[in-house]
């Protein structure tokens, strides 16, 4: 089979491609040059582009290099940079995913006559107990990437693989080892790519759009701080909120952009009912048409964060409603929510999150 594997100059790629080799298919790897301006985090400086083509040239295959920074900027960037201006939380890594490695490259792979794609991310394809394929959780629990990838659907189901899901990363990390691949001991990467560590977050966004000051209160109303940037403040945030030394504890409860105030308050009051999913991604039309017959669910929030059970219903136009068993923490709008089948281990669907209640 020609496969071809993206390369992202980490451990995980490396060994997908080795793996693949091994396996008698014919790899060439690519590099996606993705963003073009400074970084020092992530997984898209000039260090992991040469890392990924030694990793390859060590393997004995081919390695590409596909320039889709326009693509980058248009579809992840703008979009993460419009998100906070609105107040909302977005996750670009997903968006990386859902339109640069799941939708550009492999539209790309397929013109180029590939026969499927390989990542490195510690996810499954499997057939459920219908057998329909399916995104599945990683074997390494620690590690497992399928909130990332839930929008793997349709035909793209069995174009992608995952060579790597079935590994634990101690067990990638020694297959590199054993294979002297130079990234073997090579860090994972951590943080959002565009996002340089001197100055972080705030210094990105302050180069790209105003900050509004804003009022923060408490529930009552009453003004107990202030804060430079709204655009910088989210749903649940409990540090550099503005609040005077030695007052109690709160953390965010709303973001109010037409008055430029923070709300603020205990914890407590983050507990919701329900939290409304847009823009939904479907593995399959049935788990679409499935929803508001109480289908019991898992729903994650968050990349590493734990599942709580709740049940599906229809929205408004292409909203879904989770409605959770027991109240729960509010979602940032703007967050990824996936929701997995009640064993926890494929994907039924996830989108973004717009509203609590």
């Amino acid at each position: 089979m020609k496969v071809l594997v993206a390369m992202s100059g980490g451990v995980d790629s490396s060994v997908a491609a080795a793996l693949l080799v091994a396996g008698g298919h014919e790899v060439t790897g690519v590099t996606m040059r993705l963003w073009g301006g400074e970084s020092d985090t992530g997984c898209c400086s000039v260090s992991d582009v040469d890392d990924a083509r030694r990793a390859a040239q060590q393997l004995g295959v081919d390695h590409l290099v596909f320039n889709f920074s326009d693509d980058f900027d248009d579809r992840v960037v703008a979009p993460y940079v419009r998100g906070h201006a609105d107040g909302l939380t977005p996750n670009p890594c997903i968006e990386c995913n859902r339109h640069l490695k799941f939708a550009r490259l492999v539209e790309r792979a397929r013109l180029l006559g590939f026969d499927a794609v390989a990542t490195g991310h510690h996810a499954r394809i499997e057939p459920d107990p219908r057998g329909s394929l399916r995104v599945a959780r990683g074997a390494d629990a620690a590690k497992d990437q399928s909130y990332v990838v839930h929008m793997l659907c349709g035909a793209d189901l069995s174009y992608v693989l995952f060579p790597i899901g079935g590994m634990t990363k101690d067990a990638v990390r020694a297959e590199a080892a054993r294979l002297g691949l130079r990234t073997a001991s090579k860090p994972d990467s951590q943080d959002v790519c565009f996002i340089a560590r001197d100055g972080g977050r705030a210094r990105f966004l302050g180069e790209r759009l105003p900050f509004t000051p804003a009022r923060v209160v408490d529930e009552a109303g009453g003004e107990v701080g202030r804060v430079e940037a709204l655009e910088l403040v989210t749903v649940g945030q409990r540090r550099g909120i503005g609040l005077a030394g030695g007052a109690p504890k709160r953390v965010v409860l709303r973001v109010d952009r037409a008055s430029a105030t923070v709300v603020v308050g205990d914890e407590r009051a983050l507990d919701r009912p329900t939290t409304t999913v847009r823009g939904v991604a479907w593995p399959h039309d049935a788990d679409a048409a499935a929803v508001g017959s109480g289908r019991e669910v898992l729903v994650q929030s968050s990349a590493h964060g734990a599942v709580h059970p709740a049940v599906l219903e229809h929205g408004r136009d292409d909203e879904v409603t989770v409605r959770w068993r027991e109240p729960q923490r509010a979602v940032a709008p703007g967050q990824t929510t996936v929701f997995y089948d009640p064993a926890n281990r494929f994907v039924v669907g996830g989108g973004i999150s717009c509203a609590t209640s």
